[in-house]
């Protein structure tokens, strides 16, 4: 048995910004106190971790290991654990829900502070790594979760347990992308049947939007997208248009004025699913006077800071941000199991590579294709 015992396992760390990962063995200590070990069987390759690797986010930290999208099988627990046990299949969450917090009380929001302050300094929350390479340094956590090893180290609030019929390879895009999309439609714009709505960035979180605003019977939903080979997959989520503003657009003619006259002066939700901040501003300033709302997704670089005229915001449009979706991960994931099961929501769509876990710097290559949504990688 393994439990109590450190265990030597297959990991891929990121030793520096911009250099390919490194697939070696490393060591993953045992669980101490309302901490979980879990064995990772399926993880994805998320824009955020190539964000991180990329050496542009604010809060990236080397040598570090990687990976937030994965579930997997609990291997062992700390003392203090109740909320799972050895053999729950279960999903790694990024953003945690201690239940007790004044966010988490509050009924107002999705954001936990339990661990928010430890996960951004790439520790667990007694301050220590559960991380270590053969030389025996200290490699630091990503987002609370490190899937990119085929065991780590969460939190208690950090994990959920899930239905064990769910297939661990579909269910593991729960863990980011598709939840935060779907999410963002369905509770932080809470999209009501007839609205319309413009989705601008169509990847994994992009068309999960879609899919949210077409659940919910959205009368238009404009999918926008400068890569031409994004377009199939919007219709195939639930678009009904789809603009690109590189080739559609007439001569003196922006993104902002054609999507104000498709929709009869502005739509009721925007979303940004880019990152970036000139189209965070389009995104506002496409929604309509009065009401329109624009939801922020994406994640901007170091430094960048949004802008537009208070004009925009005084005539009544609202600018919101969406953190996973607005979901509460351990108290609502079963929820979206259930919905996947019954076929309301699509995850083995976004599937459209896998891999053996030793290919991931070839799964990070695909996540820049256009006709990549999300490579799933098995241990």
């Amino acid at each position: 048995m393994s439990e109590g015992k450190p265990i030597q396992c297959k990991a891929a760390v990121s030793y520096e910004a911009g250099k390919p990962l490194v697939v070696e063995e490393i060591t993953v200590d045992a669980p101490k106190a309302h901490e979980v070990r879990i064995k990772i069987v399926n993880t994805a390759v998320c824009h955020t971790d190539a964000y991180t690797l990329s050496g542009v986010d604010p809060e990236g930290l080397f040598p570090c290991v990687l990976g937030h999208e994965g579930a997997g099988i609990v291997e062992s627990v700390g003392e203090g654990v109740t909320n799972v046990k050895p053999g729950d299949h279960v999903i790694a969450l990024y953003t945690a829900e201690c239940k007790k917090c004044k966010f988490c009380l509050s009924g107002k929001t999705n954001l936990c502070g339990a661990v928010r302050a430890t996960q951004g300094k790439g520790v667990m929350p007694d301050g220590t790594s559960r991380f270590h390479n053969k030389k025996g340094d200290t490699l630091y956590h990503f987002m609370g979760c490190s899937t990119f090893s085929e065991y780590t180290v969460v939190a208690d609030v950090s994990v959920v347990a899930i239905d064990e019929s769910a297939p661990l390879e579909s269910v593991c895009l729960l863990g980011c992308g598709v939840t935060t999309g779907f999410g963002a439609a369905t509770k932080t714009a809470n999209v009501q049947e007839g609205d319309t709505v413009a989705v601008f960035g169509c990847g994994t979180v992009g068309l999960s939007v879609v899919q949210g605003a077409a659940l919910r019977k959205a009368s238009k939903i404009i999918a926008v997208d400068t890569n031409d080979q994004k377009k199939d997959y919007c219709f195939q989520f639930g678009a009904t248009d789809f603009v690109n503003p590189k080739t559609d657009l007439k001569e003196g003619e922006t993104i902002v004025s054609k999507l104000i006259d498709m929709t009869d002066g502005g739509l009721d939700h925007t979303f940004d699913c880019t990152g970036n901040t000139k189209v965070m501003r389009d995104a506002l300033e496409a929604c309509h006077k009065g009401w329109g709302q624009s939801i922020i997704i994406g994640v901007a670089a170091a430094g960048e800071e949004i802008s537009t005229r208070p004009f925009q915001l005084v005539t009544g449009r609202v600018w919101k941000g969406s953190a996973f979706g607005g979901i509460k991960g351990r108290s609502e994931m079963g929820g979206l199991i259930e919905q996947y099961k019954r076929g309301d929501l699509k995850v083995d769509e976004f599937i459209t590579h896998k891999r053996e876990f030793d290919e991931i710097n070839q799964a990070f290559d695909d996540l820049h294709k256009g006709e990549c949504l999300r490579t799933v990688l098995n241990f």
